[in-house]
């Protein structure tokens, strides 16, 4: 790697030798930083060939890298503590390997989404409570350098003839993106994160969003091959419920995972994975969701799961399921069990096959027997605030009794939900399918006058 002097002595200094954009407290202002970091990384790319960096293992060419660029922060003339001058080299070198600005929010374990409005807005939610962070890019077209960075990598692309993007991140993490002219202020950021250990049944219990009596019988459910609808809104925990549910179906079945940006992380070893595709630069070569549903059945499925049914592949699945694939599991977007119904029946209307909708709503009752519903509360906590069988028709109606549900009681001094679980006293129709496939679940379990 060739070398020459570093230009950097005369960046952020004062004609009386303070550093700009030092406040009282002694820490660099935001935009100060950001030009230091701008120089310092000019200033490397002009130092080193990142061309002969690429044909290095990414650990070594880190560690060669990170000792240029604190070389070049120690020779900076601009006053910086030891903290400052760590922190500015490992931020550099994240422009260079990674994320830029998002690396340590990537990094932090403790994050679930990151949501970046504007390169000076950045928001995170922890544990379903969303803060605003001291996070921030130095403009849009430094925002707009990293967002070209992460569809790159997946083969997208984002541009004014393009817009909107999905992509994923290397973890498994779900990105969107939205630009203008559709993004009024600035490039819209927008990421999903998915824990590296995906949380266990004994987890759910922990946390109470569900108790134990009640995974009970959702893993005997699943277990005896019942057909079941998980529902809820956009960060409830539909998938980690689904992944939990997952986890009851035996190791020797072959599971097919359908899925518009692939989220599950089944454990067992014989899962076939099948993502969908979004169109080329032409607008061609996609592959929808439906045509993954039609074509999974040719691949000699024990169980088929749909990450989310979200149009017209919801009346193939409701045959997939009516025609000896039982056990299948789906999620939807709706905000109660009957919510759910209405959707999945709107979804397969779609299909444009002039069905009548009474022909519809048959297959739902014959095909699907359990909706549990989830929900995230005001403190950020998840609850199943319904587990509901479907029973069959009642003249056109499809019939549903819930056999558990979630008693919001109120909000405590600390901003946390009070409630209770409770069993309705319901003995639900699939109890006697669970007891011919050699799961017990003890009668106690549905007596309401018992919380669970």
């Amino acid at each position: 790697m060739a070398e020459r002097p570093t230009g950097l002595a005369e960046h952020n200094i004062t004609a009386n030798g303070a550093p700009r954009g030092r406040g009282a407290s002694g820490a660099f202002q935001g935009k100060a930083y950001q030009e230091l970091k701008s120089a310092v990384h000019h200033d490397l790319l002009d130092r080193i060939d990142l061309e002969r960096l690429m044909f290095l293992e990414n650990s070594q060419a880190r560690t060669q890298l990170l000792g240029i660029i604190q070389d070049l922060v120690g020779n900076l003339t601009t006053p910086l503590s030891a903290l400052e001058r760590e922190r500015l080299s490992r931020e550099v070198l994240d422009e260079v390997f990674g994320l830029g600005p998002l690396e340590p929010l990537l990094q932090d374990p403790t994050i679930n989404d990151i949501l970046v409005n504007t390169y000076k807005d950045v928001y995170v939610e922890r544990a379903g409570v969303i803060e605003k962070t001291n996070v921030a890019f130095k403009d849009s077209t430094h925002l707009m350098h990293i967002i070209d960075k992460i569809v790159s990598r997946v083969g997208r692309r984002v541009d004014e003839s393009s817009p909107m993007v999905d992509a994923r991140l290397e973890d498994g993490s779900r990105v969107n993106v939205i630009i203008p002219p559709l993004a009024v202020d600035s490039p819209v950021l927008s990421i999903r994160r998915f824990g590296t250990i995906p949380l266990e049944a004994e987890d759910l219990v922990a946390n109470r969003t569900l108790t134990s009596q009640m995974l009970e019988v959702l893993l005997g459910a699943v277990k005896a091959r019942l057909n079941i609808i998980v529902s809820g809104g956009t960060g409830a925990g539909k998938t980690t419920l689904l992944n939990v549910l997952s986890s009851a179906i035996p190791s020797n079945e072959r599971i097919v995972t359908i899925e518009d940006s692939a989220e599950l992380q089944l454990k067992q070893d014989h899962v076939v994975r099948l993502e969908c595709r979004p169109p080329n630069v032409e607008g061609k070569g996609s592959v929808r969701q439906r045509e993954l549903v039609i074509n999974s059945l040719r691949m000699r499925p024990d169980r088929i799961i749909v990450g989310e049914v979200r149009g017209e592949e919801a009346l193939d699945m409701l045959q997939a399921m009516n025609t000896g694939h039982d056990g299948s599991i789906t999620t939807v977007h709706a905000n109660s069990p009957r919510d759910a119904l209405a959707r999945v029946e709107t979804m397969a209307l779609m299909a444009n096959l002039n069905l009548p909708e009474i022909a519809v709503r048959q297959q739902i009752a014959a095909a699907v027997s359990l909706i549990v519903q989830i929900s995230r509360m005001s403190d950020g906590s998840r609850r199943i605030t319904h587990i509901t069988e479907i029973t069959g028709m009642n003249d056109e109606i499809v019939s549903l009794q819930d056999i558990f549900l979630f008693e919001k009681r109120g909000v405590g001094l600390t901003g946390k939900v009070l409630g209770r679980f409770h069993a309705t006293g319901v003995v639900p129709k699939f109890a006697e399918r669970l007891h011919t496939s050699g799961i017990v679940i003890p009668q106690a379990v549905f007596d309401h006058s018992m919380d669970v």
